[in-house]
């Protein structure tokens, strides 16, 4: 495996000039020339990569989990994940695109280094890259090549902070094309969101909460194939609801008929349905129902 520490380590594995900022890089894909005889590229991310790539012959894998390149595609990955790139050397077919690298040094003592960990898109595995219109793209690359504008000027003090809106920028229109794209893709996000009041239906029916305790989202995310970031931000898109409140819900219907239908006590029930301690139970019912289980059962006697 190749450890990219630093974005020097990319530019030499990928047979690139040095970087003319160590902290920050655009390559054009077309020039990249990974200096290996080996078939199967594997390497350990340092840095944070944009990639906006098209004509890519061959597979990637991300994690287990393998993606065809055929489409153009952005994707957005994040240090220490591992990347392993598969391509056939025999294709008469010149990948091109764009490669962004953030080493996270650069973003430190700037509102981005928090930030950066609320876009969820980070998380989400190659298949479930972002798909662009070709106006969507040009703005893309257009705010990608104003950061390697900067990078190229002389560096002054407002160098940083002017590199870092434009990320921040590029950032804010990945959000917004992903929305168009789970609004775009709705016939599949809603089988994704059927598959889930499958999995969740089947789940509880068979009484595993006493046992295994709720599912959890890692858990679901692994049955649909799809990251755990990706199924809530398709939830979230449908239902203005997350993976974990979806599961809380499903929870609480389970909750509510046995609280109408049976004479178990409150504790039976919270026990019953994994919790171990009975007013976790009732608070988490209250705040779902703005009712307590016991005030819920009294409306039905």
């Amino acid at each position: 495996m190749h450890k990219l520490n630093t974005i020097s380590d990319y530019h030499r594995l990928a047979g690139l000039p040095k970087p003319e900022h160590p902290l920050v890089s655009l390559v054009d894909y077309s020039q990249v020339n990974y200096q290996t005889d080996e078939e199967q590229i594997t390497f350990l991310q340092g840095n944070y990569t944009i990639a906006l790539k098209r004509g890519v012959s061959g597979k990637m894998r991300y994690g287990q989990m393998p993606y065809d390149f055929d489409e153009g595609l952005m994707s957005f990955v994040s240090p220490g994940q591992v990347i392993t790139v598969k391509a056939h050397k025999d294709t008469d077919t010149k990948p091109s695109g764009w490669l962004l690298l953030i080493h996270p040094d650069f973003l430190w003592g700037t509102s981005l280094a928090k930030t950066i960990k609320n876009y969820d898109f980070f998380g989400y595995q190659i298949r479930e890259a972002l798909f662009l219109s070709d106006k969507e793209e040009q703005s893309m690359v257009s705010t990608m090549r104003n950061i390697q504008q900067e990078y190229h000027a002389n560096i002054d003090p407002f160098s940083q902070n002017i590199i870092i809106s434009q990320i921040e920028l590029l950032l804010n229109y990945a959000e917004r094309y992903y929305q168009r794209q789970f609004i775009t893709r709705k016939i599949a996000n809603h089988e994704i969101l059927n598959r889930l009041a499958d999995l969740l239906t089947t789940y509880f029916d068979q009484n595993n909460l006493a046992n295994k305790g709720l599912p959890q989202v890692q858990e679901l995310a692994d049955q649909l194939y799809l990251s755990p970031n990706y199924l809530s931000s398709v939830l979230k898109a449908l239902t203005g609801q997350n993976t974990q409140q979806h599961i809380h819900d499903r929870l609480i219907e389970k909750a509510k008929e046995q609280l109408s239908t049976t004479q178990l006590t409150v504790s039976q029930i919270a026990y019953g349905l994994g919790f171990e301690h009975a007013q976790s139970f009732s608070r988490l019912f209250k705040r779902k129902t703005n009712l307590s289980p016991i005030a819920f059962r009294r409306s039905f006697q």
